[in-house]
């Protein structure tokens, strides 16, 4: 727990902003896309081209969990005991991965906070440990820079919203220690009723962080909350498409549809209970998003090491590329592809950057309390 405290530092200050507007311009792409892969070779060549320049952004691992029950692992060398390591993330293709805080159900409170903690301390253990194959990354810029070193960046989150204890200290300081995103279920201000007050004020403290919403599970009115009240886009770390697979976890078209009119992300699993047992399904579910939503709207999140079964030929990280082969055989066009693997993360990273920036030119740290506003 010492490195924590070592590592918790105060928002940097940042530029003057000159009346900008509401809601906030999207920040323009920087170049448009280039075709990479050659037309002429097999649809897995051509993958594994396109990976080259756009390498996938995977919303989801529960890695940090999985290696707590491990005497001892190294992920560099290539470790079978579990779905992930360096080379297999290698010959996958990744260049970035949100390394999910979840907790297993019944934990609340102050246990809750406890152990996000030390899933916070042992996931910068491991990337401490491996420093040829991940780094720590913290926005889309660094996400970038690490990809161009070799390297695999980690992103902290998705963390359960128990971890904050209710409070909006709490959100600040795992801000601090490297928390980006938070899933908004599992609270009395995030619950099948929507948000409650304090549900709100910890969406707009997020936005002024610039933490991303993670509405995968969430009940219906609180995404259309959550849709209405933030200033930054949002994100699915793990839903599919319920008209193909009726999962409590997957969207329904009218929100598959909102989410997309709100520029979010629907990142889908590569489950065989969400998705299907086989990498065909996963291919329906994505025509379906992009069809619905539009391609902007689309992620990947291979939710490896989350005790979960996948579908035939996405046993492990290492199996992107058969995903892509066969979008490239439903004629998916290159640039939706970069889209899908790489570009539609990245531009939600730089939304929550952006708004975070301007958002604390506006607005003070919260200091609310649930029982002010909820009570």
């Amino acid at each position: 727990m010492a490195d924590l405290q070592d590592e918790l530092h105060t928002t940097k200050e940042v530029g003057e902003f000159d009346d900008l507007p509401e809601p906030l311009p999207e920040p323009v792409p920087a170049e448009p896309y280039t075709p990479v892969a050659d037309p002429g070779t097999s649809p897995l060549e051509r993958a594994r081209a396109i990976l080259d320049a756009y390498p996938v952004a995977d919303g989801y691992s529960g890695l940090p969990w999985a290696l707590r029950h491990l005497p001892w692992y190294d992920l560099e060398l290539g470790e079978t005991a579990v779905d992930t390591d360096v080379p297999r993330l290698r010959e996958g293709h990744v260049g970035a991965l949100m390394w999910s805080l979840h907790l297993p159900g019944g934990l609340d409170g102050d246990r809750a906070v406890g152990a996000t903690l030390e899933q916070l301390d042992l996931v910068k253990t491991v990337v401490r440990n491996h420093p040829e194959g991940l780094r720590l990354a913290y926005t889309a810029g660094q996400t970038t820079d690490v990809r161009n070193c070799g390297r695999v960046s980690v992103l902290l989150g998705p963390a359960g919203a128990a971890a904050l204890g209710d409070s909006l200290g709490i959100l600040r300081s795992l801000h601090a220690l490297g928390l980006r995103a938070l899933t908004l279920t599992g609270a009395s201000w995030a619950s099948e009723a929507g948000l409650t007050r304090f549900g709100e004020e910890v969406l707009r403290e997020m936005n002024r962080l610039g933490v991303l919403a993670d509405l995968s599970g969430a009940s219906a009115d609180t995404v259309r909350r959550v849709l209405a009240v933030s200033k930054a886009p949002v994100l699915c770390t793990r839903s599919a498409a319920r008209a193909l697979r009726p999962h409590p976890a997957n969207l329904p078209d009218d929100l598959l549809a909102e989410l997309g009119e709100a520029k979010g992300l629907c990142m889908v699993p590569l489950t065989a209970e969400q998705t299907g047992p086989t990498v065909r399904d996963v291919a329906d579910h994505l025509d379906h998003v992009r069809e619905v939503a539009g391609a902007e709207c689309v992620g990947l999140s291979g939710t490896y090491d989350a005790g979960t079964a996948h579908p035939q030929e996405l046993g492990d990280a290492s199996c992107y590329p058969h995903l892509i082969a066969e979008l490239l055989r439903r004629a998916w066009p290159e640039e939706d592809i970069a889209l899908l693997a790489w570009g539609n993360l990245q531009r939600v990273l730089r939304g929550a950057d952006f708004t975070a920036r301007a958002a604390q030119q506006r607005r003070e740290p919260s200091t609310a309390k649930i029982a002010d506003l909820d009570g």
